[in-house]
């Protein structure tokens, strides 16, 4: 197996008889998802997805990506949420937190459009300075605030560098297939467009021409990267057996631990290029089960750097959390701890032993610390780390996550609370049509 889920050092956690009673639960909530007939069928294009896609459209991806790569120096995606989430997570996972400093023949890639920062905004323009630049803006709409002010300011700076014709074609557009006000703009300029599914919500989107282009930019192969996704899903949907299909034991064991009060789940990994990989995962997790009151809170850390700022709290404070380690196991870089002839620190009993030994050994110590301390672990192995195995693992935790906000009693593909802050940033900035509810605001704001 590509991901393997080992629950062994959940066993002092979960009873037997417990296990078994949740399985008719979950292969319940397994079924229905497949059968479309639960709460938010109309965005389930995401199971179907990595077999069930526009190949037309997935070879003008691979084009443009090639026409990217030989005319820029920097690449800069636009969006925020799930329209940045999967890429930034997939280049980081296989390329490097570094990937940006490292010696390669593909542009560097940046993010922007994902937060409202003048700081990042500007620190980003300056690196922009004397480069070739091409862009790739992502939003179903177009009129959400962070992604369409950067893309302004972009738009901007390659219509004065390259004219508006040089510009259109550095420009690339992501959006709705035929509606909005982006796919409107970018048809009347002459854009090169791909499609945001109707039937694929954002933070599912990482497969689609969302997640794709940025990811064949940086000189992934997006083949691999679906293939792995494609035999997750034979696997995976057409498996019954709780006890062989791993992502519905993912699902019953942390549906076990949320009754037990466990509120709180750390995805852990023991590499830094996993970063922006852990931020999608919560994205995926929390903006699906984190409402009607309900849901674990996702959470997650880097071993071993996190275990000098928050290990004491996970070894020793509330028990409310659970951790899932997502280990890979054919690592592909080695290091040998060098010999010291003064041996100033005492770890010459180190010298000549690979770091991935040490980190291994270091997750295993943890893990066996955490579990005294009353922190159940479940640890997800992946095989290498490459395309395929990534493949793989995304869609693992996309259809565990279906199926678990099933089992959790939530409609897993909406997102009704995320609009909130917007009505009331809206109606502060003075947007028309919200003149009465910013006269509240500002009162309760006093």
């Amino acid at each position: 197996m590509t991901v393997r889920l080992n629950d062994t050092y959940m066993k002092p956690f979960v009873d037997e008889k417990e296990l078994a009673s949740i399985k008719d639960e979950v292969l319940d909530a397994h079924k229905s998802l497949l059968a479309g007939n639960g709460e938010g069928s109309d965005f389930l294009g995401w199971i179907n997805l990595p077999n069930d896609y526009d190949k037309e459209e997935f070879e003008r991806i691979k084009k443009a990506s090639l026409k990217i790569r030989k005319s820029c120096d920097i690449f800069i995606v636009i969006g925020i949420g799930g329209s940045y989430l999967g890429a930034r997570a997939v280049v980081e996972f296989l390329k490097s937190p570094m990937y940006n400093n490292l010696k390669k023949e593909t542009p560097d890639i940046y993010f922007s459009g994902c937060n409202i920062s003048a700081q990042a905004l500007n620190d980003l323009l300056s690196i922009c300075e004397g480069k070739d630049i091409c862009i790739n803006v992502i939003s179903k709409s177009g009129t959400t605030t962070e992604p369409a002010v950067a893309f302004r300011v972009f738009r901007e700076l390659l219509e004065k560098k390259y004219g508006k014709e040089g510009a259109k074609e550095r420009i690339f557009v992501t959006t709705d297939k035929c509606k909005g006000t982006l796919k409107k703009f970018a048809t009347e300029e002459g854009y090169e467009t791909f499609v945001v599914p109707d039937n694929v919500g954002g933070r599912f989107s990482v497969l689609t021409a969302v997640g794709l282009l940025p990811i064949a930019v940086s000189g992934i192969d997006i083949s691999a990267l679906m293939q792995g996704a494609s035999d997750a899903a034979e696997f995976y949907t057409k498996t019954d057996d709780v006890d062989k299909n791993d992502a519905l034991k993912y699902v019953a064991l942390r549906n076990i631990m949320y009754r037990h009060g466990k509120s709180t789940e750390i995805l852990v990994s023991y590499e830094p290029y996993a970063t922006m990989f852990n931020e999608w995962w919560k994205q995926l997790y929390g903006e699906s089960e984190g409402k009607d009151g309900k849901g674990l809170f996702p959470a997650s850390v880097i071993f071993s750097t996190d275990l000098h700022s928050l290990g004491q709290f996970i070894q020793d404070g509330s028990r409310n959390l659970f951790e899932t380690i997502v280990s890979v196991k054919e690592p592909d870089e080695k290091y040998a701890v060098p010999y010291d002839e003064a041996n100033v620190d005492g770890l010459n009993f180190l010298a000549g032993v690979d770091l991935n030994e040490i980190n291994q050994k270091a997750m295993k110590g943890t893990i066996l610390a955490h579990i005294d301390g009353g922190a159940p672990n479940i640890l997800i192995e992946l095989k290498k780390r490459d395309e395929y195995s990534l493949g793989y693992l995304l869609y693992f935790f996309e259809y565990a996550c279906g199926v678990s906000g099933y089992v959790l009693g939530v409609n897993p593909f909406n997102q009704p609370g995320v609009e909130a802050y917007k009505k009331n940033m809206f109606a502060l900035l003075g947007k028309p049509g919200y003149e009465a509810e910013k006269k509240i605001l500002e009162e309760r704001l006093k």
